[in-house]
């Protein structure tokens, strides 16, 4: 076992506890990074390369067809092949924490689409569950097993929220052991069903599994309610008839108590389990062998790397299987770093140099690393390099992808993220797509007040069918600002108008009528 440090200098925030690492033929890549994704990288997911001890990373893009998939941290993952025939290989990923500390309870599929020197393209495919579907939690494992020329995944253990009716104003982000059920998951028709069995009476968190066949086994993991680490070793068998699933487990002697272990396949039938915990302050320095056969498991300590001191003194560590019998373990930096968050990382190879040069392994492994995040870290900047290195000028021929931010426009003012208007509240760190149509940027739509400008849709509270009708209609639109604008120019406002009163013409004075003395005559004789 060999132990190599890698540089990484700068940077080094975006790798925390929790992430994952994705092998595709050979190729290693980051999922789950601290924070939400910067418009560098909206998919979230880089791939790593290790050159002249130093880890440098290449953002990543997602196909056209693809679903928004957030950047979760301790989810369960573990990878999926076809048939035996095919080289195809996916992965399967269920729960996790978001970066607003949210529990997923969706399950993606992530399948490479292509690969060249310049661009890595993957397709992300949320499934529809039915049924008994697993609550939201993290630290959990998820494994396929195959039986009877069929296959499903199966889902145990991990931590939840406690429930919205037990929740106080002091504990509200409490979590609780997820109950000891056991979940088979048909991803073709998206069918859940639970078991409960009587050998798994505690829920396990930070566990270890490892899968053959049709038989998991389970190993460590650690219970809140009773805050230990499960020295039992579990055996989960699975048959898939034509009728109803069944599923036994046995309870075998030989099991560690260890949380948080990181296992590593470095043969057909062999793993190696590296780190985690023993206790709450003690790291667990040990290494095992862990070989499966078909109907039975051995499990033998083997010789450890030569560990460094900060490695032995340090108090939490993180990690990944990085595939092909490596792993990648990181240790805070603590106050030995200009950057307060800043990590040392270290990759673990477990086999030998011929070794390494075997094929791709058939076998599956999940497993859980758990270190509480110390708190937000620092996100990427729009204007740094994904280098962890002092000398970001040294991406090869390969590397011409690297972002510039040269290359864009300034979204500060003209983009996605501008203040568009008194009440906005879109914020490029915290910001989670609200419409099903927006997948790394919010959606905005165009004032039509004087010479227009952009404000976005959600701040407008406008409903989603309001959104597309607006889009799709050809119709004027203006904002919460400026329609009453609008409505003062389409209806003229009343005013009360002065009128000026017309002088009355004066009345004449009444005149006596003059009559002659023929008329007077004749009135006299009329009226007598």
């Amino acid at each position: 076992m060999a132990l190599q440090m890698v540089s990484a200098v700068s940077n080094s925030s975006l790798l925390q506890p929790g992430f994952s690492l994705l092998n595709f033929d050979g190729h290693v890549f980051l999922f789950g990074q601290k924070g939400w994704p910067k418009r560098s990288c909206p998919t979230g997911v880089f791939h790593l390369n290790v050159k002249q001890n130093e880890l440098k990373m290449k953002p990543t893009t997602f196909s056209k067809d693809s679903c928004y998939l957030p950047p979760l941290r301790y989810p369960a993952l573990c990878t999926l092949r076809g048939n035996e025939e095919s080289d195809e290989c996916q992965y399967i990923i269920h729960g996790g924490k978001t970066p607003n500390n949210d529990l997923s309870d969706k399950i993606y599929v992530m399948s490479l689409v292509s690969k060249t020197s310049k661009k890595t393209t993957f397709r992300c495919v949320e499934k529809d569950l039915g049924g008994e579907v697993p609550e939201a939690r993290y630290g959990h494992t998820i494994n396929v097993v195959q039986s009877r020329g069929k296959s499903t995944s199966v889902i145990f253990g991990g931590r939840s929220y406690t429930p919205l009716g037990q929740r106080t104003t002091e504990k509200w982000n409490s979590v609780v052991d997820c109950l000891p059920s056991v979940f088979l998951i048909d991803l073709e028709l998206g069918c859940c069903t639970s078991y409960i069995l009587p050998e798994l009476q505690d829920g396990l968190a930070f566990h270890v599994s490892v899968a053959r066949n049709d038989t998991i086994y389970i190993l460590g993991g650690h219970s809140l309610q009773n805050n230990t680490r499960s020295p039992n070793l579990y055996r989960l068998k699975i048959d898939l008839p034509l009728g109803s699933p069944s599923v036994t487990c046995t309870v075998l002697p030989g099991g560690i108590p260890v949380s948080s272990a990181i296992v590593t396949q470095t043969g057909d039938t062999e793993f190696v389990l590296v780190g985690g915990y023993q206790s709450e302050s003690q790291k667990r320095l040990v290494c095992n062998t862990i070989v499966l056969e078909d109907t039975k498991i051995e499990i033998a300590e083997r010789e450890s790397p030569d560990w460094t001191p900060d490695i032995k003194h340090c108090r939490i560590w993180f990690g990944c299987d990085m595939g092909k019998g490596s792993v990648l373990l990181g240790i805070p930096g603590a106050n030995k770093q200009v950057i307060s968050d800043a990590n040392y990382f270290y990759i673990l190879r477990c086999k030998g140099a011929e070794e390494d040069k075997e094929e791709e392994l058939t076998a599956q492994v999940c497993s859980q690393t758990s270190t509480e995040d110390p708190g937000d870290s620092t996100p990427f900047e729009d204007s740094e390099e994904f280098c962890f290195s002092a000398d970001a000028n040294s991406f090869g021929a390969d590397d011409t992808d690297t972002y510039n931010e040269d290359d864009e426009e300034d979204e500060s003012e003209t983009g996605y993220w501008i203040t568009c208007s008194a009440s906005c509240t879109i914020d490029i760190n915290t910001w989670v797509p609200f419409y099903s149509t927006e997948l790394n940027k919010p959606a905005m739509i165009l004032c039509s007040n004087g010479a227009g400008h952009w404000v976005h849709a959600q701040c407008m509270d406008l409903s989603e069918t309001m959104l597309l009708h607006l889009s799709e209609a050809n119709i004027k639109y203006f904002c919460n600002e400026h329609v009453d604008l609008t409505k003062g120019l389409q209806t003229p406002k009343r005013a009360m108008v002065q009128l000026k009163k017309q002088p009355m013409k004066p009345l004449r004075k009444k005149t006596a009528m003059k009559f002659t003395p023929a008329k007077k005559s004749f009135l006299r004789r009329l009226f007598e």
